[in-house]
Parts: C-alpha cells; sequence; structure tokens
C-alpha cells in the first residue's frame, strides 16, 4: 500500500494538534504556513478527521481545531484508514493463491501492528537521536 498526500498530511495535522494539545484551538493556516502545505488542501483534509471524531472545531475569532481524544488513544492507524481506507498491500486478496495470501496478510498485518501501535503522542514526542541511521562503515 502507498500511503497518498491525503495520509501524510492528514498526519501532520494531527501531530501538529497533539504538539499544543491542552493549549486550545490551532488554525489549519498556521499548521499549512508552519509545514509549508497548501491551507486550501488541509480544509479538504479536516472533514473526514473531524466526521470521525479525531478532531473538534472550535469557533470563532480564536476558534480551530483541537483534538477529539487524548494523543495517547488516537493512533497512526486511525488517522489513515480515515484518510486511505482500509490497510490492505493489494486488492482482491481473497482471489489470490494460498501462498501468495499469506504472504499479502502477513504484509497487511505488519504494517497495521506498527500502524496501530503507534500513538499520536510517540509521533509529537519524536526526536531522531540518530539511531535509525545507526550503521558505521569504515573501509
Amino acid at each position: 500500500m502507498k500511503i497518498s498526500t491525503k495520509g501524510r498530511y492528514g498526519l501532520t495535522i494531527m501531530m501538529e494538534l497533539a504538539k499544543k494539545n491542552g493549549e486550545g484551538p490551532t488554525s489549519l493556516k498556521l499548521i499549512a504556513q508552519t509545514n509549508g502545505l497548501s491551507e486550501h488542501y488541509l480544509e479538504q483534509l479536516i472533514a473526514p478527521l473531524r466526521n470521525a471524531g479525531l478532531v473538534k472545531s472550535i469557533r470563532g475569532a480564536y476558534g480551530g481545531y483541537i483534538l477529539g481524544d487524548e494523543p495517547t488513544k488516537i493512533t497512526a492507524g486511525d488517522i489513515i484508514r480515515v484518510l486511505e481506507g482500509p490497510i490492505s498491500p493489494v486488492e482482491g486478496i481473497e482471489d489470490e493463491e494460498p501462498a501468495k495470501k499469506h504472504l499479502w496478510m502477513r504484509i497487511r498485518d505488519a504494517v497495521k501492528e506498527v500502524l496501530d501501535s503507534t500513538t499520536l503522542e510517540d509521533l509529537a514526542n519524536y526526536t531522531d537521536d540518530g539511531a535509525a541511521d545507526g550503521y558505521m562503515f569504515y573501509i
């Protein structure tokens, strides 16, 4: 499965709201400016997130958006499913021969495990300590 800009930018919106959780509403304009994204495009993405209860809108001059729940209770999987649909590496998995079907199901389950075990709090508080790029080569 390939995550489109809908999923990527949706995660960006949600991470920004998680970083500002408890500080009051955040405008899409601020999120767009901070991340160099189109405010118009973010407006299209916020509606399904709001309909799913992942965000709440606050009206008024100082309005904007807040998370619909605590950052520890919202997962990357919740967001991706709302914006991208079901998580599946291939379509028509039911029609595959058993060996390939088993492979696709294992891949699907592994992706689901990562997305469903990663919370917004994890993403918002992530710091790159260089551990992911920990390979050192000596010649």
